[in-house]
């Protein structure tokens, strides 16, 4: 996809549209493709078409984009403003036109309220009196900025799936539907990528924007270099654009880079970005640090907005430093392969990310009504 999108998304097959998922980040891709996946078990007959990636085509999607490969973050937004709104403009005459049940949007909520936004002005979604649903599977962040958003959502929205049991209170002040259906890390058919390993190489994650991994990644390289050269690393990446981003980096032969997908991966210790690799690695068990680089006009504008403690998403959730942060300046290989030696070394430490692991296993297994999958069919069927 380049960035004038000029010309318009594929038209679907014969007959009705059942589902278009939008889900523009390699998370979404493929916590959505689980719940597409299980919609085309249990009703062969719908169709469904996505936004989305390589994931939601698997699973049995009609791929019309792969906006994985679009995946942006902070500043760089900006540069892409006249691309996203072409996008948001086309989705909406997309649905206009092929009136599919249900659209669902999956996290990436700069795009997604936006697009939602959009149908209900056109009068396409069931809020304004069209014939769409506009859903939500994993809710944006809005406890942890610009909540105001929750009454938008509620104006644009027919029914949202929560994946942090606390969120439902979170809305409770709107007339928004909001179910909390489990979080797919802790599902039962869920293949983690993560394990802890005491024995298994260095996990570096420097994410899945080009931009952060160019930030990040030789500060990882360099913090693992002062380690006493007997460990090997292994980085995990999501996308030959990102593989690309990293050999730039020249990493050397005892850092091996390894495509997501494959196997359960051994750590015993990890550097992380925030993000959805973060939360698993805590999840696993396994000792680390989260780090952050940015642009300096990001970061500002980020703290002018988001008002929590915690950058890390198992810190925010148990409330305490499970990994300890390091942001911006923060962030010198000095101080990354300090914290990556104790992680590896010190036992008190490791036992305390251990329990720590169990607690956020135990928050995340809250009794949920349904799994994502139900919820939806239930949505269709309606």
């Amino acid at each position: 996809m380049n960035n004038t999108l000029p010309y318009r998304l594929a038209a679907p097959g014969e007959g009705r549209v059942d589902l278009l998922v939008v889900a523009a980040e390699h998370s979404g891709d493929q916590h959505a493709a689980r719940m597409v996946r299980g919609v085309l078990a249990a009703e062969p007959d719908y169709r469904v078409c996505a936004l989305g990636g390589p994931a939601l085509a698997a699973a049995g999607a009609q791929l019309l984009e792969d906006l994985t490969a679009q995946s942006t973050m902070g500043f760089a937004v900006f540069g892409k403003l006249s691309f996203y709104r072409t996008l948001i403009a086309e989705v909406v005459r997309w649905v206009g036109e092929h009136r599919p049940r249900a659209v669902c949007f999956v996290d990436s909520s700069g795009l997604n309220l936006r697009i939602a936004k959009g149908l209900f002005e056109a009068g396409f979604s069931a809020k304004a009196g069209g014939p769409t649903k506009a859903l939500y599977f994993i809710s944006p962040q809005i406890w942890a900025s610009r909540a105001k958003r929750r009454f938008a959502m509620a104006q644009h929205l027919d029914g949202l799936a929560s994946i942090f049991p606390f969120e439902r209170e979170v809305y409770a002040d709107t007339a928004l539907p909001v179910e909390f259906v489990g979080h797919p890390f802790l599902a039962e058919d869920y293949a983690a990528p993560v394990r802890y390993d005491p024995a298994g190489p260095v996990l570096l994650l420097p994410g899945s924007r080009k931009g952060l991994v160019k930030r990040l990644f030789p500060v990882m390289l360099e913090a693992f270099a002062r380690l006493d050269g007997r460990h090997e690393a292994m980085v995990l990446y999501p996308s030959d654009g990102i593989l690309d981003t990293l050999r730039a980096c020249n990493p050397p032969d005892a850092v091996k880079l390894v495509k997501t997908g494959g196997a359960a991966v051994g750590a015993s210790a990890v550097l992380t970005t925030s993000g959805t690799m973060s939360l698993q690695c805590a999840l696993a068990g396994i000792p680390g640090v989260v780090t952050y680089k940015t642009d300096p006009l990001t970061y500002w504008l980020g703290r002018m907005i988001v008002k929590v403690e915690y950058i890390g998403i198992a810190n925010l959730l148990l409330k305490e430093e499970m990994y300890p942060e390091y942001i911006q300046g923060a962030a010198t290989a000095e101080t990354l392969g300090r914290e990556l030696q104790s992680a590896l070394t010190d036992q008190a430490r490791q036992q305390r990310t251990w329990a720590a692991a169990k607690r956020l296993q135990d928050l995340l297994s809250a009794d949920a009504q349904r799994d994502v999958t139900a919820w939806m069919l239930a949505q269709l069927a309606e």
